[in-house]
């Protein structure tokens, strides 16, 4: 099932939850998602495909520590020359997160202006924040 919330956001702050299940054919609703959102705060082209494709990444990272049937809950946070991007899964026993030196976190900080994640033993989530570069 595919859901998409509006929540109440945090002062100057629109934020969107999207949920979908965490399968690898869904994860084009989040890259859509991601690159609206961008355009919106008017992301340089380059930009949004560097978003588009940083959370394509953390949520590839997600998906192989997925428990089975798990959804993938994407929450954006919309500011005035910024979006963050928080996703989360529910984790199999003992899943961990690609080290930090790892290529795949490597994309991750080049893309964005900041990643990082966190996994406590039941879920993942990792962050990307985005701050729009003046020009």
């Amino acid at each position: 099932m595919t859901q998409l919330t509006h929540v109440e956001p945090e002062v100057g702050d629109d934020v969107v939850l999207l949920t979908v299940p965490a399968d690898g054919g869904y994860l084009g609703v989040l890259r859509t998602a991601t690159a609206g959102l961008a355009a919106r705060l008017h992301f340089a082209l380059d930009e949004i495909e560097d978003l588009r494709i940083a959370v394509d990444e953390a949520c590839a990272m997600l998906l192989a520590i997925a428990t089975r049937g798990a959804e993938l809950e994407c929450r954006f946070a919309v500011t005035d020359d910024a979006l963050t991007v928080e996703v989360t899964v529910s984790t199999v026993r003992g899943a961990r997160l690609p080290s930090e030196s790892s290529f795949a976190w490597k994309v991750l900080t080049a893309l964005t202006t900041s990643a990082s994640a966190e996994a406590n033993g039941q879920y993942a989530t990792i962050r990307l924040l985005t701050r729009r570069t003046e020009y």
